[in-house]
């Protein structure tokens, strides 16, 4: 393989290890070449990424190399997170905030059970947009945290309480089960 190649590789394996990074032996035995080489291929990306007109750079933390975004872009980076695109909530996240929504106050338990999938992901992104809250403790064993809506909720989608919620189709859980049980015997 060309260097060229050897530098894209090495690239897309640096962007692709996220936050953990790869060391040169880790490049070394995955590209299946000497350390030597590897250390020559990072150099010269350090370069490319240091003479160019790049976003991003290669940062090294003990053994390890990382990409990472250029500290002197840091001012736009924080307008990102602070635009509205990236409030954009991922599927998941909606749904667990329209079960909380309609179901409040309720557990993580019974969010999962609605669901049927594991929700810690997104009842943290909704906490962590302050579109839901911890409202105390249910009373069963373990005394697991009930969740609600938040005023930064009801602000986010111009209602004043929550009783502006629009009503749910009244045969709509039972359309829902119904239609999950049909696909449920269908597969067997």
């Amino acid at each position: 393989m060309e260097l060229k190649k050897y530098k894209a590789v090495t690239e897309g394996l640096l962007f692709a290890s996220g936050e953990e990074g790869l060391s040169n032996k880790q490049l070394s035995k995955i590209l299946e070449i000497d350390i030597s080489t590897v250390a020559m291929i990072i150099d010269e990306l350090k370069y490319d990424y240091e003479h160019e007109q790049r976003g991003i750079t290669i940062m090294q933390s003990a053994d390890y190399f990382h990409l990472t975004t250029k500290p002197e872009h840091a001012e736009y980076y924080e307008r990102l997170v602070q635009s509205p695109a990236s409030s954009r909530l991922s599927q998941a996240a909606l749904e667990t905030l329209a079960i909380i929504a309609y179901k409040q106050p309720i557990t993580r338990t019974e969010i999962e059970d609605i669901r049927g999938v594991n929700s810690d992901g997104p009842v943290q992104t909704l906490l962590s947009r302050s579109l839901i809250q911890e409202a105390g403790r249910k009373d069963s064993s373990g005394r697991p945290v009930l969740f609600t809506t938040s005023t930064q909720f009801l602000t986010f989608f111009g209602l004043t309480t929550i009783d502006e919620l629009p009503p749910l189709p009244e045969d709509f859980i039972d359309d829902q089960l119904e239609k999950e049980a049909d696909l449920f015997f269908e597969k067997k």
